[in-house]
């Protein structure tokens, strides 16, 4: 599962990409002008950056490219615009740009220059695996494997699975499964995240003796290698 930021002014064309990348079960936020997206993409750990050239008020594209390279931040940044120029393509490269995709596009070929990104910076210093206990993930490949034996997880579970382990020993609420993994920030009110859990549970867990994935009464779900917490007590 890779981490998303798409910073597009354009409501369709950033729900167009939005979609696709969470059907291919990764992680995509949206935002719609430049000082959100100057803030969120300085301020939070990102895969890969899809970022629109013209945006509305006073930070474009670039000013948000140049200020990622000042702060040394090297997550890789696929640039998109309408401008076709020659010199346009110049002018986003060498603002720090690591690809430059011009409007319109077809979604495979952003997804295979996204994929080329990821991979390339996964290659240099990126971590590519987790590991808890006997269960080991691979991000690249998108493997999952208990006592060497390999696990097929559909990619919701994929994702939950990644989300869980890159937070292990930690009491996760429905709250932040919600927004993290199925990008709700609201409580629809159904039992998603119960079901996905208990269907985890049982490729993570069921064939082995040592219980991984636990549930915190009144609290939420955690993954650790040393049991569950306890409920903190009520007052008497």
């Amino acid at each position: 599962m890779w981490r998303c930021l798409i910073i597009e002014d354009d409501t369709d064309n950033a729900r167009y990409i939005a979609t696709g990348l969470k059907e291919e079960g990764h992680f995509a936020a949206i935002c719609q002008d430049g000082a959100s997206g100057l803030q969120r993409a300085t301020g939070e750990q990102w895969d890969v950056i899809i970022l629109d050239r013209m945006l509305p008020n006073d930070i474009d594209g670039l000013s948000i490219l140049s200020t990622l390279r000042a702060l040394g931040k090297k997550t890789p940044v696929l640039v998109l615009s309408a401008l076709t120029a020659l010199d346009e393509r110049v002018r986003g490269l060498k603002a720090g740009g690591d690809d430059y995709l011009t409007k319109p596009f077809a979604f495979p070929e952003l997804a295979a220059r996204i994929e080329a990104l990821v991979r390339r910076s996964s290659s240099n210093n990126e971590v590519r695996q987790l590991q808890l206990a006997d269960l080991e993930l691979d991000l690249v490949g998108r493997r999952v494997a208990r006592a060497g034996k390999p696990i097929p997880l559909q990619p919701r579970e994929f994702k939950l699975l990644v989300y869980m382990m890159m937070n292990s020993d930690q009491v996760l609420t429905r709250t932040m499964l919600l927004a993290s993994v199925w990008d709700y920030h609201f409580d629809p009110q159904t039992n998603v995240i119960d079901v996905q859990i208990s269907r985890l549970r049982q490729k993570i867990d069921g064939p082995f003796d040592q219980a991984l994935i636990h549930t915190v009464r009144g609290m939420g779900y955690m993954i650790s290698a040393g049991g569950a917490i306890a409920p903190a007590s009520s007052p008497a």
